[in-house]
């Protein structure tokens, strides 16, 4: 088990162990860092090992080409993902330096905001393969914040809507709760997967809707609508976010 620390997770304002289609995020085994800038700030110190530049798939709204740096910090290899590598091999990095500025990836979803992507593999593995990181926890607390399913549409994208909805007044980091008040992570129900950012069992249930289980180190969700003003939705896009 690889654990970030508090102090790293809240140089970035929102965070997402699940948020995603790909095996790379199975069980939370890596994370989505989102700086809210364009430049990457390293969430790791160590040696560069290797930047790779790797094709992406064709996308009308993002570049042709991402990029894998490679970071030993010791006992692990951090794998990072999305950045236009302004180090290379033999540089030494900090936590909080610049790796470089982020690109526009054809991995994302149109949806999904510039960010940092990070796992870590043991030296001896495959370093490169896509999947295989370890497993991965935050140090920090993240808030269940409740809602009641409503709110102003405060943005509007080609794929996507913002509500003004829900609103935390304390500190820290906050995710949207189930009814339980557990803070839930991951693409309902858009993707296959999701989690949950704090101790829970059983059955997940968002606006009085079962809407998965608590299987293991992930949820399983169920196949259930999501309707936006009576209108079929692709999902509910969940995530960590840092409150000012």
């Amino acid at each position: 088990m690889v654990a970030l620390s508090g102090d790293v997770i809240a140089r970035y304002k929102r965070f997402s162990l699940y948020n995603s289609p790909y095996p790379a995020h199975d069980r939370g085994y890596a994370i989505d860092l989102y700086p809210g800038t364009e430049t990457a700030s390293s969430p790791v110190a160590g040696e560069v090992l290797e930047t790779r530049t790797v094709r992406c798939p064709p996308k009308p709204y993002a570049v042709s080409e991402d990029h894998l740096i490679l970071i030993d910090c010791g006992d692990v290899v951090a794998r990072i993902l999305h950045v236009d590598p302004s180090v290379e091999e033999g540089d030494s990095v900090a936590i909080g330096d610049s790796l470089g500025r982020l690109v526009r990836s054809g991995f994302f979803g149109q949806w999904v905001d510039n960010h940092i992507h990070l796992g870590f593999r043991k030296p001896t593995q495959n370093l490169r393969r896509a999947s295989g990181s370890l497993p991965l926890s935050v140090d920090i607390s993240v808030d269940g914040v409740p809602w009641n399913g409503a709110g102003e549409v405060v943005e509007t994208g080609p794929t996507h809507l913002l509500l003004d909805a829900p609103s935390h007044d304390g500190s820290g980091f906050a995710a949207l709760a189930s009814d339980s008040g557990v803070p839930l992570d991951g693409g309902l129900a858009h993707y296959s997967g999701g989690g949950v950012l704090a101790e829970a069992r059983g059955e997940v249930s968002l606006l009085g809707t079962p809407v998965g289980t608590v299987d293991g180190e992930g949820v399983e969700w169920r196949d259930v609508a999501i309707r936006a003003n009576g209108a079929r939705a692709t999902g509910l896009s969940l995530f960590a976010s840092r409150v000012p």
